[in-house]
């Protein structure tokens, strides 16, 4: 344990020992030549210094770039109003540096590590929700926009590993809040959501959610669900939700959108709750839309119904303009850019 913590500090130092001596270099170059050089240079390693060093680091080192600014400053044969003012800047810039040196503090890790750890954790919820390879005759389209344009959202699917080609598992989540406010609790949830998938069977999955989220304790502590299982053999499938907008399918036979009426409490309000399931059969040309509240919300005070109407009307539109890319036309035109927004199409061929 201590060797790999050990390991990762020396690049921190080696860092730290390149700008030590880069801000020592410069400093003797302006004392040396202080009217051919810029003073403002001596801002090159205290930037640098903020990509690079840690918050236990960069503070020290910021201060001392700021008083070899001094130095540098009381050596000036003429100080002027343009030099008097540079240097405000400069120690305006070291204080900002200052100030989130302290706010990372809480974090422990230099700025691009900082970073670096947060598109890691954003590559890692995408790759939850990738949807498996389907078996011929199947085909699924899905969409995540957030209500900041940013990938961090409070809209996530998980989709179970699947071991052979019979049956497609998954839910799409909505966590309580918009656009980054809420992807920290999304990082989390999609992690614990895919394990409880993954090693629960479809009945037990919205419960052990539930109960998961209760111990959270968190103040915005809810969420809301849509739990699928598809049998890919026979086209049988169950929809479970948790104070989700319902699930809507598409019958192939006379052309309407039939909403899927299964109901069930929010994640994380109501202890010991129960999910009833919808069981309904996915024929040739059928499919099965799933949706987060983002496309069915509209203005303030609009009702749910007249967004689901909505939503289904395009739908119909945009399917006879074929099914490449229709997912993505629907959430393009329906719903609003304040909140994120997630769309899942599951069709048999």
């Amino acid at each position: 344990m201590s060797s790999v913590g050990i390991g990762g500090a020396h690049p921190e130092r080696r860092a730290l020992s390149g700008l030590a001596a880069l801000t020592a270099v410069m400093t003797v170059a302006l004392v040396v030549e202080p009217d051919e050089l810029p003073l403002t240079m001596l801002m090159v390693p205290l930037v640098l210094g903020n990509l690079w060093l840690g918050p236990r680091r960069l503070p020290w080192f910021t201060v001392a770039v700021l008083c070899a600014v001094a130095l540098v400053v009381s050596r000036q044969s003429d100080i002027t109003v343009r030099t008097a003012g540079a240097v405000l800047v400069m120690f305006v810039l070291g204080f900002i540096i200052l100030m989130s040196a302290f706010r990372r503090s809480r974090l422990g890790v230099a700025g691009l590590r900082g970073e670096s750890m947060l598109v890691d954790l954003r590559d890692r919820i995408l790759n939850q929700g990738r949807l498996p390879d389907l078996p011929p005759g199947w085909g699924a389209q899905l969409v995540l926009r957030s209500a900041g344009g940013t990938p961090f959202a409070g809209d996530f699917v998980v989709a179970a590993p699947r071991t052979d080609d019979d049956r497609l598992e998954l839910v799409l989540v909505d966590v309580s809040g918009k656009g980054e406010q809420a992807g920290t609790r999304a990082l989390l949830l999609s992690g614990a959501f895919g394990g409880l998938l993954s090693a629960l069977p479809a009945d037990r999955f919205l419960p052990a959610a539930n109960d998961y989220l209760l111990r959270q304790d968190w103040e915005e502590g809810f969420a809301t669900a849509v739990h699928l299982a598809v049998d890919l053999r026979s086209g049988d499938f169950e929809v479970r939700t948790a104070g989700h907008p319902p699930a809507v399918q598409l019958s192939a036979g006379s052309g309407r959108w039939r909403v899927l009426d299964s109901d069930g409490p929010l994640l994380g309000v109501l202890g010991g709750a129960e999910y009833a399931p919808w069981r309904g059969h996915l024929a040739r040309g059928d499919a099965l839309m799933v949706y987060t509240d983002g496309l069915v919300e509209g203005a303030a005070g609009r009702d749910i119904s007249l967004g689901i109407d909505r939503l289904l009307g395009t739908a119909e539109r945009e399917l006879q303009r074929g099914l490449d890319g229709v997912a993505d036309r629907l959430v393009r035109k329906v719903g609003v850019d304040t909140d994120d927004r997630a769309l899942l199409l599951l069709y048999r061929l």
